[in-house]
């Protein structure tokens, strides 16, 4: 499959160089520029416009060129590592309390999604927050659960079950949907991008043409990138209704006329990926 990429792109590649044109989405990054001058310093310059790589200057931050501006939502997601003896208290205790603060409009905040890994780190839970307001809203409902005696038992509780917990805040890309609650029963993959610094919007410019290939069957749940922990982090949520429904649908892209390209251009972007399939629990609005 890699192959055929390869092989059918670069050929197209290979002929946009050699008329002068460039392939549709590609970046020019690179300018060398030459010197008249003699001197020295003319010399080092012409020198080190080779190595250097030349960019235009962003007024704008990642965050403003790719996010919906019309709309402030924040994303959490939290990973926590459960003891394998403790799981199902671990669900347990989780489905008695966060339902009941997603239900209270007290809090601006509502639980996207709440999973177990099934394939991918062992043991595992993930839930998915979202945060109407951005910043301040995330701000308030922190406040307002150091507030809540239910909420702090529970954390207390929560931590006699756990090995380790770490969590990401998210900002979602304006050209995936929002998610929004289905019934199920499906499974989910989280498939999270580690990317090189510097290539977001790059990123974001092939997704954003991409997407389209992959909405046939409503399997595009929603795509984030982070603001605060592991930098230029990009996941993407999908549904499936079983691992089968999850094969043909990923084959079915292969199919459709520009894919291959979308693959062979953004496979150059990261530097690590990671699968995870992932089934809801009984708390999770997304089924």
């Amino acid at each position: 499959m890699a192959t055929r990429v390869l092989h059918r792109v670069s050929g197209g590649l290979g002929r946009a160089t050699s008329s002068g044109a460039r392939p549709a989405g590609c970046l020019v990054v690179w300018s060398r520029g030459f010197t008249t001058s003699g001197s020295r310093s003319g010399k080092d310059s012409w020198f080190k416009s080779l190595f250097v790589r030349k960019v235009d200057p962003r007024k704008d931050a990642h965050a403003t060129l790719l996010t919906k501006n019309e709309e402030s939502n924040l994303y959490k997601i939290q990973f926590h590592n459960v003891k394998p003896e403790c799981l199902d208290a671990y669900n347990k205790l989780c489905e008695e309390v966060l339902p009941s603060i997603h239900a209270d409009k007290y809090y601006p905040c509502e639980l996207v999604g709440t999973w177990n890994t099934w394939y991918g780190e062992q043991d595992q839970a993930v839930h998915l927050w979202r945060y109407r307001g951005g910043y301040p809203a995330l701000t308030e409902v922190m406040n307002k659960l150091k507030q809540n005696e239910e909420f702090t038992a529970y954390r207390k509780e929560r931590g006699k079950m756990l090995m380790s917990r770490r969590n990401q805040l998210l900002l979602e890309f304006s050209f995936w949907n929002e998610p929004v609650p289905r019934e199920g029963p499906n499974i989910y993959e989280l498939r999270s991008y580690q990317l090189r610094p510097g290539t977001m919007i790059e990123w974001g410019n092939y997704w954003a043409r991409a997407i389209r290939y992959r909405q046939h069957n409503r399997e595009a749940v929603g795509g984030f990138f982070s603001q605060i922990g592991n930098l230029y982090m990009v996941h993407h949520l999908w549904a499936y209704k079983d691992l089968q429904s999850r094969e043909d649908t990923r084959n079915g892209a292969w199919q459709q006329e520009g894919w291959d390209e979308v693959v062979y251009y953004t496979v150059p972007l990261i530097q690590h990926m990671d699968s995870r399939i992932m089934i809801p629990t009984k708390a999770s609005p997304l089924k």
